[in-house]
């Protein structure tokens, strides 16, 4: 009886296969990332930089006095939520710092929004919300 010594080999072959280099992930705000193990890119992985703005010191009641439950109206939310963020906006969009995931994170610690709500709700074209050219002075928005 010969025996085959390949089978391992094959078994191993398979597994290495069926774990292929290319992988999806999805992140908490369900944007699907995909990485390739032999890429040189790591933008991914490379840590951000500190928001400059100090989110945690701003008043945020100008959302949650607008965006309430069980409804969310979307353009009492959307207003209010472009009214908060848009002195902020480059702040926001440079997606070398953690400014956006700190605002998101606030936002819903003090309103208590579920997830993706401003995202799936607030949209006025393909590069999301416009904001005024001169937006209003940062200072309006923090807590005394």
């Amino acid at each position: 009886m010969e025996r085959v010594w390949f089978l391992p080999y094959l078994a191993i072959l398979l597994l290495l296969l069926a774990s292929s280099p290319t992988f999806s992930t999805s992140s908490s705000d369900g944007v699907w990332l995909s990485t390739s193990l032999g890429s040189t890119s790591r933008h991914l992985l490379q840590a951000k930089k500190a928001c400059p703005i100090q989110f945690e010191f701003l008043n945020y009641t100008i959302i949650t006095s607008q965006c309430k439950a069980p409804k969310y109206p979307a353009n009492r939310c959307c207003a209010a939520f472009k009214k908060f963020a848009c002195p902020y906006a480059k702040e926001i969009n440079d997606m070398t710092t953690d400014c956006a995931s700190t605002m998101f994170s606030y936002i819903h610690l003090y309103g208590k929004y579920p997830p993706g709500l401003f995202a799936s709700e607030c949209r006025e074209g393909k590069d999301g919300l416009k904001c005024p050219d001169s937006p209003p002075s940062a200072d309006t928005n923090i807590a005394n």
